[in-house]
């Protein structure tokens, strides 16, 4: 799979950031910034994804955020795959926050 990918640490900050991994794992810990819509529920919901901006694609390790990003480009949208994913995104130490009480990790 051919996708268009970027390193975490270059993600513009106004961008919009699309987290596709489980609701367990986005409560764990995820940027700030970022849309929560579940891989497996993306189909369903790419009406409230934008059509008018490129969306960053953001899972644990790059792999579910590649099938989205190859999905999205193939139905027309601008979209950009962010390598490492989330794992990534810790390790640069970009800004992360969790749903949970707990301070934010990458589950």
């Amino acid at each position: 799979m051919n996708v268009p990918e970027i390193e975490a640490r270059a993600v513009p900050g106004d961008a919009y950031l699309l987290d596709v991994r489980e609701n367990d794992e986005w409560r764990a810990g995820h940027a700030p910034t970022a849309t929560h819509i579940p891989l497996g529920e993306l189909q369903a919901r790419v009406a409230e994804v934008p059509d008018d901006a490129t969306v960053y694609v953001v899972c644990r390790v790059g792999g579910r955020s590649a099938q989205a990003t190859a999905w999205l480009n193939h139905i027309g949208r601008q979209a950009v795959n962010v390598g490492g994913g989330m794992q990534s995104w810790a390790a640069a130490g970009l800004t992360m926050t969790s749903e949970s009480g707990q301070p934010p990790y990458v589950a």
